[in-house]
């Protein structure tokens, strides 16, 4: 059989692209490896009418929905490989290949964490990346920023708006003047001792000359790369961004490479489950009118 749209990632993105897809009728294969980037989350915030639900709760019942829809298909397991032109494309799973005539990339990023004890334990629990996602949550008490480089003085500067901030550099880099004359505006208090690790069961950290400071929740900027090697494969466009890297897209969702889209945090720098689902939709748009309005 040979598919309208393979879609690769079948997170946020992926599932609202098949959704648009499926209404317009169109044959759609979502080939899902089941690594949701926000999987160690215990609930989604800032998603309008999903305020609150765990974010596999929400795709459970994408995937319910979707199943109404006799022409798409969702299929468990990694995209092993990819080959192919406009003229259509062939991916490789462990069911064997399947071809399409378009394709959309929505696997994702995987973030590499800084590497300090206790961190990645506690990530998405008690340290997070995105202050609207998570910051409310934190009923305006402590913050901590961990530095990861120069972007984490924005990141302390956003911060303040949810509760007291404290930047603990840790060796990341050293603000200059104006800097620290921003940061001091914006009430963020400058912390220059190394973070030895986190300690006990929540947010707080150990430094290194052994105080604890107790923080309500810590937020850090995370290195990223596009999971999976499908990108590399076609040669589409891809930029090299301060926290990593991301697939270049138009307004449509269109990568450089004819016939390839992409949707969710592996086309934008910065990501959250609305915007995922909001890339995906116009994906999904932008994929058919291609089937329609091309040859």
């Amino acid at each position: 059989m040979r598919y309208d749209v393979l879609i690769i990632g079948g997170s946020f993105a992926g599932l609202s692209a098949a959704l648009q897809l499926g209404r317009a009728r169109r044959r759609v294969l979502v080939i899902d490896a089941g690594q949701r980037r926000n999987r160690f989350a215990t609930a989604s915030h800032g998603f309008l009418g999903q305020d609150g639900v765990p974010p596999g709760q929400i795709i459970a019942t994408a995937r319910e929905q979707l199943a109404r829809y006799a022409t798409v298909e969702i299929r468990d397991g990694a995209a092993l490989g990819v080959t192919g032109d406009e003229q259509g494309f062939v991916v490789g799973t462990d069911g064997g290949p399947v071809a399409g005539r378009r394709l959309i990339l929505a696997g994702g990023v995987t973030d590499t964490l800084p590497e300090v004890p206790g961190l990645a334990e506690r990530w998405g629990k008690h340290v997070f990346h995105c202050p609207y996602c998570h910051g409310y949550e934190l009923n305006q008490g402590p913050i901590g920023v961990l530095a990861t480089g120069p972007m984490s003085l924005h990141h302390a500067q956003m911060l303040t708006d949810w509760g007291p901030t404290t930047l603990f550099l840790n060796g990341a880099f050293e603000p200059d003047a104006d800097q620290l004359a921003d940061l001091a505006r914006r009430g963020v208090t400058v912390e220059r001792t190394p973070v030895a690790g986190f300690f006990g069961e929540a947010a707080d950290i150990r430094l290194a000359d052994g105080r604890t400071v107790p923080l309500a929740g810590v937020f850090t900027l995370a290195q990223t790369r596009l999971t999976g090697p499908l990108a590399a494969e076609l040669g589409v466009d891809v930029e090299e961004g301060p926290l990593g890297q991301c697939i270049q897209v138009d307004a449509m969702q269109q990568t450089s490479v004819a016939g390839v889209f992409a949707c969710g945090d592996a086309a934008r720098l910065a990501g959250s489950v609305a915007l995922a689902v909001a890339s995906g939709t116009m994906a999904g748009v932008a994929t058919h009118r291609s089937l329609i309005f091309t040859a």
